[in-house]
This record gives C-alpha cells, structure tokens and sequence, in this order.
C-alpha cells in the first residue's frame, strides 16, 4: 500500500504576529508548515524544497505582482493563495492573470481560508495529499 505524501505549505508574511497566528490556525489541517518572512525568504525556501500550496501576504519586502511572477516562474504547477488588505478589483484581476489560485482578503477568514487551502490541496495535480478534515 502506497504511503500518502504529507502537504507541505509554505506561509509568507512580514508581520510576524500574524505568520504565527497563520502557522497556528492552519497547524490542524495536518500539514508541514515553512515560514518566510518576505519574498526574498519565499525565493529561498523555493530553492530547497518544492511546497504543496504558497500562502503569502502581497503588499511585504520583496512582495508584490513582480514577486508573484517569481514564484509562478520557479513553482508554475504551485497553487498561490495571496491575502492582502489592499485588495482592489484591478490587483485581484492582475493576479489572478499571473497564475494565482485564490485571493483572500485581510483580516482573514480562517475557516474560509482553511476550506480554500483545502481544496486547491486536494486538486493540486489531480493527486489528493494528506489533510485533515
């Protein structure tokens, strides 16, 4: 019998409360969780190993639609859930135009965001990894 995968998701964000917060809400779906602290840090940890999901805030050092078109561009079959508080229709249409699977707004829905993570988990690849209802 062949062993599930456990999902691994990588969570940018430069405010350090809420990465915690987001790495201790998100810690029962049962995943292994990577931090970052901005974009140059998510590049990084692109470079070692090669996350299931990418959860990151937009608006950080290092951040923005450039940033998000590094990511595409070393993760291309990665699914990208981007938070922001600035989040107007024309940054949302950008993104997603840039290959981003899922735009959540802050302050953040944790079941919302918990059910988008999820799904896009379970599609990535058409092969379901390991998460906890």
């Amino acid at each position: 019998m062949e062993a599930k995968q456990q999902a691994v998701l990588l969570v940018v964000e430069d405010d350090r409360d809420m990465r915690s917060l987001l790495c201790d809400e998100l810690w029962d779906l049962g995943l292994r969780i990577i931090e970052a602290e901005d974009g140059h840090a998510a590049l990084e940890q692109l470079e070692q190993c090669r996350p299931t999901l990418i959860l990151s805030d937009l608006r950080m050092p290092a951040g923005g639609l450039d940033y998000v078109a590094r990511l595409k561009t070393l993760a291309p079959h990665t699914p990208i859930v981007l938070m922001t508080a600035f989040g107007d229709p024309e940054t949302k249409a950008q993104a997603y135009e840039y290959g981003v699977s899922a735009f959540v707004e802050k302050p953040v829905r944790m079941a919302e965001l918990k059910q988008t993570i999820k799904q896009l988990i379970h599609n990535h690849n058409g092969a379901p990894k390991e998460v906890r209802d």
